[in-house]
C-alpha cells in the first residue's frame, strides 16, 4: 500500500484523485488532504434540498458531489480528510469499525477517548468530530472520513440545510448532528493545529504500518486534472445528476403573491405552474411552457427571463422578483 499527502487544496482536484486512485491506478493507497471552503455533497443526494443557496452563493463556496455516498459536508482548511483504498474482504463494506480503527487509537493517543456510533460517526462527549463514508469499484473498497479538527462551525451550519421544504424529492437527505472541534477537547496541545495533527497522524500510520511513501508524478497530476475538469468542475455532475425532485417555493411582493411549482428531471425543469393572485394581460400557461426545458440553475433561468416580457405575464414583476421564486442554484464555475 501506498501512503500519500496530497497538498492540494483543491475540492475539485481532491476528489478526482480519490476516484484516481480507486479506478484508474487501482492501486490500495492512504491518502490525507484537506479543502480550502467547499461542500461536498453525498452521491445520492438532490444538491439543491441540501445547502443554503444564498449563503453559497454569497461566500462563493464551491460545491462538489463525491463518489460515495451519506449525507452532506462542509470543508475548509480546519478539517483533515483521509482516505484509504484496498483490496475489498467480506464483510468490510459497512464495516467502520474495521476502517476507523486506527484514527480512534490515534485519538486515544492523544488523550481523546472518542468512539464509534451509530451507523458511520465518530463521537467525542456525545458530539460528531467525524463522519465516514464508502464506496466499492470492482474489487476495491474505497472508505473515507471527514475530521473536525478545527473547522468553523458556525460557517458550517450556516452553509448547510437541514430540511428544505421547498424540495421533495427521492434523494438522500443529510441528518442533523452536534458538532465539536477536535481542538476545544485537547488538554495541554492547546498550540496543536490542523497541520500538525494531520503530520503526527500520518507517522502514526507509517510507523504501524510502513507503508511505501508516494507522491503523485507529472502524469499523475495530469490525468487527475482532466478527470476533475471532465467531472468535477462539471453542472452534470454535480448538480444535474441530483434525483429527479418537486420544487415548490413562494414570495409576496406589492403587486401579488407568486407561488411556483417544478418537477425538475436531470437537472431540468420538466413542467412548471405559476399561481398567485397577480394580474397579467397573457395566459401565465405561454410563460410556465417557456421555461420548460431550462436548468434549475440561476444562469440559464437569468437567461430564460430576459427575454420574455414578464409584464405581459404577471403586471408589476421584474426579472429579478422571478428568478427569486424560482431560483435553485448558482451554476458551478469552478477553476483547477
Amino acid at each position: 500500500m501506498i501512503q500519500i499527502y496530497n497538498k492540494s487544496k483543491n475540492p475539485a482536484y481532491n476528489l478526482a484523485a480519490e476516484e484516481y486512485l480507486l479506478k484508474i491506478k487501482k492501486e490500495p493507497a492512504f491518502m490525507l488532504w484537506q479543502n480550502k471552503e467547499a461542500i461536498i455533497i453525498g452521491k445520492n443526494q438532490n444538491t439543491a434540498a441540501e445547502i443554503d443557496q444564498e449563503y453559497v452563493d454569497k461566500h462563493k463556496l464551491e460545491v462538489i458531489r463525491r463518489l460515495s455516498g451519506g449525507g452532506a459536508v462542509f470543508h475548509d482548511l480546519g478539517n483533515i480528510n483521509y482516505t484509504i483504498i484496498e483490496a475489498e474482504k467480506d464483510g468490510h463494506f459497512n464495516d467502520y469499525a474495521f476502517f476507523t480503527a486506527d484514527l480512534l487509537e490515534f485519538l486515544q493517543k492523544l488523550g481523546l477517548k472518542a468512539e464509534l456510533s451509530g451507523r458511520n460517526d465518530i463521537l467525542l462527549d456525545g458530539k460528531k468530530i467525524c463522519g465516514n463514508a464508502q464506496c466499492v469499484s470492482g474489487d476495491l473498497i474505497m472508505h473515507h472520513g471527514c475530521i473536525l479538527f478545527d473547522t468553523d462551525l458556525t460557517k458550517l451550519k450556516k452553509a448547510l440545510l437541514l430540511k428544505n421544504e421547498r424540495f421533495i424529492s427521492k434523494s438522500v437527505k443529510s441528518v442533523g448532528s452536534q458538532v465539536t472541534n477536535i481542538k476545544e477537547h485537547l488538554k495541554g496541545n492547546t498550540k496543536l493545529e490542523a497541520e500538525d495533527f494531520l503530520q503526527s497522524f500520518a507517522l502514526f500510520i507509517n510507523q504501524r504500518y510502513k507503508y511505501q511513501q508516494y507522491s503523485f508524478d507529472a502524469a499523475d497530476k495530469t490525468a487527475i486534472k482532466q478527470l476533475a475538469r471532465n467531472k468535477y468542475l462539471t453542472w452534470t455532475w454535480n448538480y444535474g445528476r441530483s434525483p429527479d425532485y418537486n420544487f415548490c417555493n413562494w414570495k409576496k411582493y406589492h403587486y401579488g403573491l407568486i407561488e411556483a411549482r417544478l418537477f425538475i428531471e436531470n437537472g431540468k425543469i420538466k413542467t412548471a405552474k405559476i399561481n398567485g393572485d397577480f394580474f397579467g394581460k397573457k395566459d401565465i400557461e405561454e410563460l410556465e411552457e417557456k421555461l420548460c426545458g431550462c436548468r434549475h440553475e440561476s444562469k440559464d433561468l437569468s437567461a430564460c427571463l430576459k427575454a420574455v416580457d414578464l409584464e405581459s405575464y404577471i403586471s408589476g414583476c421584474k426579472k429579478e422578483d422571478l428568478e427569486e421564486v424560482l431560483r435553485c442554484y448558482a451554476v458551478c464555475n469552478i477553476r483547477l
